[in-house]
């Protein structure tokens, strides 16, 4: 099986990185305790979501609309190879950008964040790296985060990736677009990528960062919630609350249905979803896939946890290496 480890220089990591509030407010979330499955980040006040350029170098701010009464904000970053031709570029000549021959990834973001953390946390960079390394980045926020409209749902934040992808797809010419989730996008993303191989469309590839098997063990198996194992009538209110929302993200069973390229990125030393479960999920794919080439895992040492993968020297190295091999 091809499990590749990314033997970079561990010590270009950052500082150990708490992800318990992030990951124990989505679960809190869950247990609507805020009366719903997600209560999502709002975007700060001193923030103008559109103007991301006065945070972010050639990036311009749009909103599309995936079905009646729902409006999504997205930012696009063109690579940087262009960002002084971008300088005072409208939306046109963003879009028009899109057939360019870089490859284009739509960004699917964690639980607890949304495009406005781009400039403090972790997106910021995740965006600039990617840049860097040649691609345009379509930041999208789901349904009821940052500035966009709707409720959020399982089926919902789908339709929102898939709207994106196909948004991108209309107006990529013969570039091809790549769908990536980190974290809970992962699941959002192959939630979306499911519902597009049903449809006879499958997606150009797809990169999972930090991808769990599915919602519910990653759940019961953070550290923080693994006291809850030993209480059924604690492990029986979790699982109601995930029904009661109808929350899944079965990406076990879901990456059983595809065919697109499929890259891995894991952390060794991730804390929020083990390594484990990562390597679980890869096992799955690999079996369930025809051409097993199509399926590759690459394990990052330690140093980069669950949220800065992309702070490792080989993050786009390895992510292009795979594309320019699956799209050659």
């Amino acid at each position: 099986m091809d499990v590749q480890r990314c033997e970079a220089d561990a010590g270009s990591g950052p500082p150990a990185y708490d992800s318990v509030a992030a990951w124990w407010d989505m679960v809190r979330r869950d247990l609507r305790v805020d009366n719903g499955f997600y209560f999502p980040d709002k975007a700060p006040l001193l923030m103008d979501l559109k103007k991301p350029e006065v945070k972010i170098p050639h990036t311009v701010n749009f909103y599309i609309k995936p079905e009646p009464g729902v409006v999504l904000g997205v930012w696009h970053t063109v690579p940087s190879c262009r960002g002084e031709e971008a300088q005072g570029k409208n939306r046109c000549w963003y879009e028009a950008a899109l057939q360019d021959g870089n490859p284009i990834v739509v960004y699917l973001h964690g639980s607890a964040q949304h495009r406005s953390v781009c400039i403090r946390v972790k997106l910021s960079f995740v965006i600039q790296v990617l840049s860097e390394g040649g691609f345009h980045v379509l930041s999208i926020d789901y349904r009821g985060f940052g500035d966009s409209t709707g409720t959020p749902t399982e089926q919902g934040l789908a339709l929102d990736a898939i709207c994106a992808y196909e948004w991108a797809k209309a107006r990529s010419g013969h570039t091809p677009v790549c769908l990536w989730g980190h974290s809970l996008g992962t699941g959002v993303a192959l939630d979306a990528a499911r519902l597009l191989e049903e449809r006879g469309c499958p997606v150009d590839a797809i990169v999972l960062e930090a991808p769990f098997s599915n919602i519910w063990v990653a759940t019961i198996n953070y550290p923080l919630l693994q006291i809850c194992q030993k209480f059924p009538r604690c492990l029986r209110v979790l699982n109601d609350s995930l029904k009661e929302d109808r929350i899944t993200f079965a990406n076990d069973e879901n990456v059983k249905f595809l065919s697109s390229p499929l890259l891995i990125l894991h952390g060794e030393d991730d804390r929020t979803v083990p390594i484990e479960d990562a390597k679980k999920l890869y096992a799955i794919a690999h079996a369930a896939y025809r051409n097993k080439e199509r399926v590759k895992m690459v394990i990052f040492p330690p140093g980069f946890q669950h949220n800065h993968l992309c702070r490792s020297v080989m993050f786009v190295r390895v992510v292009r290496d795979f594309l320019s091999k699956q799209w050659a």
